[in-house]
Parts: C-alpha cells; sequence; structure tokens
C-alpha cells in the first residue's frame, strides 16, 4: 500500500476510534446525569439512554430497544457494550488507569503492553449466564440483580456520587440564601441503608481491581448481558480482520487487547474470539503495518470458532437454545422534620407494620414490581419525596420499598414512573395517578390524639387530597341528620355550631375513595406510630 494510502487509513481508523469513545463518553455522562438529577430536569432528554440498557428493556419487552441493540451487535459486533453500557465504559476507564501506571514505569514504552490473550472460561460464562436466567425465572431476584451491569452501575451512582452531588448542592444553596438568592435550594439527602452501600463497594471494588489488572475480565466472564451478546457477535456483518501477508507478528494486537481476544503465534494465523472482542479498535490503531481493519465477516481467513488451542467454542446451536432460554425467562419475566420551628424536639415518626407493602403507583401489584424491577435506583434517586427506598428483605433485595415517614406520594408526581426503564413502574399520567388505589388508611384508635389525650385535632381530614377522610364526634350518642346536616345528641336535641366545634372528633375513612397516597399518616401529629396509616394493596386498581 502507497505510503498515503496507509497514512489515509490510519486515521480513518484513528476517526473511528475517537468516535467510539466520544460515544461512551456521552452515553456514560448522560446515564450518570439521570442518576444525580433530583430536579428531573434531565429526564425528557436523557432517559431514553437508560431505556435502551439491554436488560431492562427486554424486562419492559421494550421491542423498539431491543431491535436497536440487537442490529447494532449484528452489525458491529459488542458495540453495546464498548459504547453504550455504563459499567463497561467505567471498565475502560479503570483498564486506562492501569495503563498509565506501566506506562510512567517504563518511559521509554510507546505503548502500554500489558495484556496477553487467555483462553476463555466458557464454562464460567454459561454457568454465571444460566444461574442468572434460573434466578429470574425463580424470582430470586436478589441474586440476579447483582450481576445485572447497567443495575450495578446505578447502585455505585446512588451510593457514592449522589451522596456528594447533593452535598455540593446544598452548600450552593447555604450560599445563596445568605446572598438572598434562590437559585439552589436544600435537598435532603437520601437515607441508603449499609447493606446498599456495602454491596456497591464490594462490586466497585471487584471491578476496579479486574479492570486495572486485566481490562476486560469482568465484562467476558461474569456479566450475562456480555456473553448473550457475545455469543451474538460471532454471527455480525463486520468483524475485525486480519490480513496474514501484511502481519509480521510482532504482537502487538495481542499486547493491546483489553479483552484478551487476540492471539500471535509464530507461524499460525491471528486468532481473533469474536465472543470476547468489544470493538473498541485499539488492535487496528496500535497495528503499525495496518493489517488490522474492520470487514465483511465473509472474508475472515479463518474459522471463528475455534481457538488457536483447537478448542471448540458454542455451535450455532448451543448459542440459539442460550439465547433463546434467556428471551424466554424474559417474556416470563414481563408476563418531615424534627422540630416545630426549633422551640421544641419531636419524637422520630416509626414506620408502621404492614401486612401487605406499599408500591409505587405504576406497578400494577407488588408481584409485578418485583418481577420486573432490576434495583437500579433510578426510581429512588429521582423520588423528589423521600417516599421510595432500598429494601434490605432479602426476597427483594434493593427493590423500592414505600414508607411515609418523611414524606408522601404526591398524586401530581409521577417522577418513579417517568424514570424506570425496566417496566417495573409502568409510565402513567397525573390524570391516572389520582384514580390508582395502592392503598387504603386504616384508622388506629388507641393512636389518636382525641381518644389518646383528649385533644380536637382533624389533621388527617383536612388534608386529604381524595377527600376520603370525615371526621365523626368520638361521643357515639351524638349524631348528625343526613337530610338537614344538623348534629344532635342522645335526647335528639339540636346542638349549635359552638357546641359542635367543642366536640371531640374522629376520622372515619371512605376505602372507596382513598388512593393510599400517605398524606394522613406523614402529616398524622401522633407520636412513635401515626393514628392513621397506609395498608398496601396486592394488586392496584383504579377507581
Amino acid at each position: 500500500m502507497p505510503k498515503v494510502l496507509h497514512i489515509a487509513s490510519f486515521k480513518i481508523k484513528q476517526m473511528l476510534k475517537l468516535t467510539r469513545r466520544i460515544l461512551a463518553v456521552v452515553f456514560w455522562l448522560g446515564i450518570t446525569l439521570l442518576f444525580l438529577d433530583f430536579t428531573g430536569t434531565l429526564q425528557p432528554l436523557l432517559g431514553w439512554m437508560a431505556k435502551l440498557q439491554f436488560l431492562p428493556s427486554v424486562l419492559a419487552l421494550n421491542v423498539i430497544s431491543i431491535a436497536i441493540v440487537l442490529v447494532a451487535t449484528l452489525l458491529l459486533g459488542r458495540i453495546y457494550c464498548s459504547a453504550v453500557c455504563p459499567l463497561g465504559v467505567l471498565q475502560d476507564f479503570f483498564a486506562w488507569m492501569g495503563k498509565w501506571r506501566i506506562f510512567r514505569k517504563n518511559k521509554k514504552a510507546k505503548f502500554a503492553n500489558r495484556y496477553s490473550y487467555s483462553k476463555p472460561k466458557t464454562w464460567l460464562r454459561l454457568t454465571v449466564l444460566v444461574l442468572f436466567v434460573v434466578m429470574l425465572v425463580a424470582g430470586f431476584n436478589a441474586g440476579a440483580v447483582l450481576l445485572a451491569p447497567y443495575s450495578a452501575y446505578g447502585r455505585m451512582v446512588a451510593s457514592f456520587l449522589q451522596p456528594i452531588y447533593i452535598g455540593i448542592n446544598n452548600l450552593l444553596a447555604q450560599w445563596s440564601e445568605a446572598n438572598d438568592n434562590f437559585l439552589f435550594y436544600q435537598v435532603e439527602p437520601h437515607n441508603n441503608p449499609a447493606l446498599l452501600l456495602i454491596v456497591s463497594a464490594t462490586m466497585l471494588l471487584i471491578l476496579f481491581v479486574l479492570a486495572f489488572l486485566h481490562g476486560r475480565t469482568y465484562c467476558n466472564t461474569i456479566c450475562p448481558v456480555g456473553t448473550v451478546l457475545g455469543y451474538l457477535a460471532r454471527f455480525s456483518i463486520f468483524k475485525m480482520k486480519v490480513e496474514e501477508d501484511k502481519c509480521i507478528k510482532c504482537g502487538l494486537c495481542e499486547k493491546n487487547c483489553k479483552a484478551a481476544c487476540i492471539q500471535v503465534e509464530k507461524g499460525a494465523p491471528v486468532s481473533i474470539d469474536y465472543t470476547r472482542c468489544v470493538a473498541c479498535g485499539d488492535c487496528q490503531t496500535v497495528c503499525a503495518k495496518g493489517a488490522l481493519h474492520l470487514a465483511p465477516a465473509r472474508h475472515s481467513q479463518r474459522p471463528e470458532n475455534t481457538d488457536a488451542h483447537g478448542d471448540s467454542d458454542l455451535s450455532r446451536r448451543s448459542f440459539l437454545t442460550i439465547t433463546g432460554t434467556a428471551i424466554a425467562a424474559a417474556t416470563i419475566k414481563a408476563q418531615e422534620k424534627t422540630t416545630d420551628g426549633g422551640l421544641a424536639v419531636i419524637e422520630d415518626k416509626q414506620i408502621p407494620t404492614r401486612n401487605t407493602p406499599l408500591t409505587p403507583p405504576g406497578s400494577l401489584s407488588a408481584a409485578h414490581l418485583h418481577q420486573h424491577c432490576t434495583a437500579c435506583q433510578l426510581c429512588i434517586a429521582n423520588c423528589p419525596n423521600g417516599v421510595l427506598s432500598p429494601s434490605t428483605d432479602m426476597a427483594h433485595f434493593l427493590q423500592p420499598t414505600m414508607d411515609y415517614t418523611n414524606g408522601y406520594c404526591r398524586p401530581e408526581c409521577t417522577r418513579c414512573a417517568d424514570v424506570c426503564p425496566a417496566g417495573a413502574i409502568r409510565p402513567i399520567t397525573k390524570e391516572e395517578k389520582t384514580a390508582i388505589q395502592i392503598g387504603h388508611a386504616v384508622w388506629v384508635k388507641q393512636n389518636c390524639l382525641p381518644v389518646a389525650e383528649a385533644q380536637r385535632c382533624g389533621s388527617c381530614a383536612t388534608h386529604c387530597p381524595a377527600e376520603a377522610i370525615q371526621m365523626v364526634p368520638l361521643d357515639k350518642r351524638i349524631t348528625q341528620d343526613p337530610e338537614s346536616g344538623q348534629w344532635r345528641d342522645g335526647d335528639g336535641n339540636t346542638l349549635d355550631w359552638r357546641a359542635v366545634n367543642d366536640l371531640l372528633m374522629i376520622p372515619v375513612v371512605n376505602s372507596e375513595k382513598c388512593i393510599g397516597c400517605g398524606k394522613c399518616e406523614n402529616l398524622c401529629p401522633a407520636r412513635p406510630f401515626s393514628a392513621i396509616y397506609v395498608e398496601g394493596h396486592e394488586q392496584h386498581r383504579e377507581i
């Protein structure tokens, strides 16, 4: 090849690699901002990035997103793992840190040639994939969510970056208030359980060590999404082609392949395991002879399913079996403040024991939420009312659970339904939400102030947005005439308005009108337990 053409070819390869990196940074930054943004302003712009993540789109049966990922994989190989998956991009960053560690130790080296070919761990990849599918089918999401790459990244952001982000915002809010500027406002940090921090820290440490030392080890041995897309990539139209007549067997491509999928041996064709190749382009830009470039698969000069040791990879039948099993499994899955103005300390509320847990409007039922949720924490990170928090129940590990200790589910807020990419909380309008009953309020007589302390209250009835609570006299002998609306005592005498105002009134809940928003429970002044709380419904219904 003439020198001019060789330079032009090299520049094109550099541009393709740069484009891939820019795409990766855009997706990584966009998804990270989705988890950090507590205002909801970025959701309309960036929400599609979360919905494009492979496992959530499969669980939601998002045909368009699934088709985009599959078509991209069949066209260019594992471009999804290289540029779209935030956990994959994070691995590349850790690998880059490891690369420059070696580069600084050997400043004469032009490249940090620190990788080498490793034989594919097929047995481990398939074992993890089968285990992942079995856990999904069996409903044991506590184990499955630990392996989901997008969800693992979301938990890291929610655990480590979001507290820092909110802390900086609150410092700016304090400064703004001191200067009579209200551009920023105070935000209550999320009360993440220690279990979430432990899980996220463990995952981050494992990912850092593996990527820092060995590149894409986690991506190519453990990640179930990487396994499925990897075997699908074997059938991609464009693959990395090695022109043997140009190759001098220098081994630079092998030493710079972070997927450890290229093997160079003297006297044998260069071997590339396409199930592990993430289409990063590092090999072709490092090749001084221009022997590697993307080309249609039919021009490949070696069998695609056999490595240099003669070990057969998965056959087409095995791949289809695995993919069919995963798709079948997915189809089954688819089917407050503490003081009163600083004058007196108020005892903290305690969460009541609910016979049935509460799930957000749009989740249809507790079963639907638990079957589809990948515990990515996006709904929790975006909840502006402090209602959602990660569950520590192993059966619903780190999935969102509702309580009204710090706030209530505002009828006009649909943020969690807007951001959920897995279909666990389906999109709803504000009008639809006001008609969805996720539970009903239950009155606890012994906790109520008129009963326990002979004090007038009525907070629950005053604040109920559904007008589902009515106040009636504690003295059952006093009744109200349904026609005239007048109150009468036990002897039938009419009571004037002064006498009625002096009565101790207690709440009565109309369970047919109550939507379970929890405003009554949250604003109830009784401590430590509210005199009224919301009992969840297994199946939501419209009223």
